[in-house]
C-alpha cells in the first residue's frame, strides 16, 4: 500500500510539473489574484522570523523522543488509534516544506496588509506546531485558533512557541469532528485544513469552513495529490458552486469565495 501510495503521488508531481507555469500572475484576470500570486512567487525576502522557525524544525528533525499519538483519521474510531512514534519520524513525514511554511506567511502578511486589520486564522492539524508558527508569524495581532487530536503532539508544539515567544496562538486539543463545532469563530479570514485526509473528513471540513469566510477569504487545503481520495476531494471542490477561483499549488490548494471573481482554476508551480 504504502508503495502505491508513493508512485501516485510521482505520477501526481509529474503531471502538476508538466500542466504548470513558474508565474509572474500573468493570465489571472483578478488584479487582486494576480497581485496575490506575484507576491507569494516573487518575494525573495528573508522576513524576521523565518531563520527561527527553521531552527526549531532542525531539533525536531534531531529528536528521538517517542511520543504517544492519538491518531483519529484511523478506523474510524472515535477513540482514535494509538501509536508510538519518535518526534524526529513526525517531523520528517507530517511537517510542511519550509518553501510551503513561508509561502503561507507571505499569504497572510499580504491579505493582513490589504484589510488593514487582524486576521482570525483557523488551523485543523497542529502537528509540532511549524506550519502553526508561520501562520502566527505574519502578525502578532492575528489571532490563530489550531486544532490537535493527540495531546503529546499537541505538548511539544506548545513548546515550539514558547521558545519563540508566540502569544496569538489558542489550540484546542481532542477529535477534530467535535472541537471544529464547539470552538470554531463565526468569521475565519484564513482556513488551513491538514487533518484527516480521507474524502469523507475533508468535504465535511471544508462544508463547514466556507460558509465562514468573508468575501476576501481563503481556504487552504494540505496535501491535495496525497491520495485518490484527496484528490478526489480536490476536484470536487474546484467545481463546487460556492468556490469561484482555485489555485493548484501541488502541495496545498487555495480556494477562494469573492463573487467578483472568475470562475477559474489554476496550476501554478510554487
Amino acid at each position: 500500500m504504502a508503495n502505491s501510495g508513493n508512485f501516485h503521488r510521482v505520477l501526481a508531481y509529474l503531471k502538476h510539473f508538466f500542466t504548470s507555469w513558474n508565474t509572474t500572475g500573468e493570465g489571472i484576470h483578478s488584479p487582486y489574484l494576480f497581485e496575490l500570486v506575484r507576491f507569494i512567487l516573487r518575494d525573495e525576502n528573508a522576513y524576521y522570523c523565518f531563520a527561527d522557525i527553521e531552527r526549531r524544525r532542525e531539533m525536531l528533525l534531531a529528536c528521538e523522543d517517542t511520543l504517544e499519538v492519538v491518531d483519529f483519521g484511523s478506523q474510524g474510531s472515535p477513540e482514535g488509534k494509538h501509536v508510538q512514534r519518535r518526534v524526529c519520524d513526525i517531523a520528517k513525514m507530517h511537517l510542511e516544506s519550509k518553501q510551503v511554511g513561508q509561502a503561507l506567511f507571505r499569504l497572510i502578511n499580504w491579505i493582513g496588509e490589504r484589510e488593514k486589520r487582524p486576521l482570525e486564522i483557523l488551523e485543523l492539524g497542529t502537528s509540532l506546531g511549524i506550519t502553526t508558527a508561520y501562520l502566527a508569524a505574519a502578525d502578532s495581532r492575528n489571532r490563530v485558533m489550531t486544532m490537535e487530536g493527540s495531546g503529546e503532539v499537541l505538548h511539544v508544539a506548545q513548546g515550539v512557541w514558547r521558545t519563540l515567544q508566540m502569544e496569538n496562538i489558542e489550540w484546542t486539543e481532542g477529535n477534530i469532528d467535535d472541537t471544529l463545532n464547539k470552538r470554531a469563530r463565526k468569521t475565519i479570514d484564513v482556513a488551513y485544513v491538514d487533518a484527516n485526509h480521507t474524502y469523507e473528513a475533508t468535504m465535511r471540513y471544508v462544508d463547514f469552513l466556507l460558509p465562514r469566510l468573508p468575501e476576501k477569504g481563503v481556504l487552504i487545503l494540505d496535501d491535495i495529490h496525497y491520495s485518490k481520495q484527496m484528490e478526489h476531494a480536490w476536484e470536487a471542490l474546484k467545481n463546487d458552486a460556492r468556490v469561484t477561483t482555485s489555485m493548484d499549488l501541488y502541495h496545498v490548494g487555495l480556494l477562494f469565495v469573492d463573487p467578483h471573481y472568475l470562475k477559474r482554476h489554476y496550476i501554478i508551480r510554487l
